[in-house]
């Protein structure tokens, strides 16, 4: 398993995960870390959202770019249970919101 650091941490610019609405359209958003990804989740529409998960884009960037496998597998339970719209929007925040708040608890205090 990798380190809360490294999931937690800012990735390059080529290695971010940028929001569509469909193929071919960009939203103008993107996200270079984990808890980036968090705030847009609720600033995208939920339409770019749903085309992303039933792709399977969100895990394999959690999975591949950030190396969060436990985080990838969750998100594929979301879209086992074929959410749309805000309902989709609500869990897909708190589930990676619970994630980044158990990473953040495994990283040394800083004084």
């Amino acid at each position: 398993m990798e380190s809360a650091s490294r999931i937690l941490r800012k990735v390059l610019r080529e290695e971010s995960f940028y929001f569509f609405s469909s193929i071919g359209n960009y939203v103008g958003k993107s996200a270079a870390s984990l808890e980036e990804f968090l705030e847009k989740i609720k600033e995208i529409n939920s339409r770019s959202l749903e085309f992303h998960l039933y792709r399977g884009d969100f895990e394999k960037w959690v999975d591949e770019v950030l190396g969060d496998a436990g985080l990838a597998e969750r998100i594929k339970e979301l879209r086992n249970r074929k959410l749309v719209g805000n309902h989709l929007q609500d869990q897909l925040y708190l589930t990676i919101l619970k994630r980044c708040n158990e990473l953040k608890k495994g990283l040394p205090q800083s004084v």
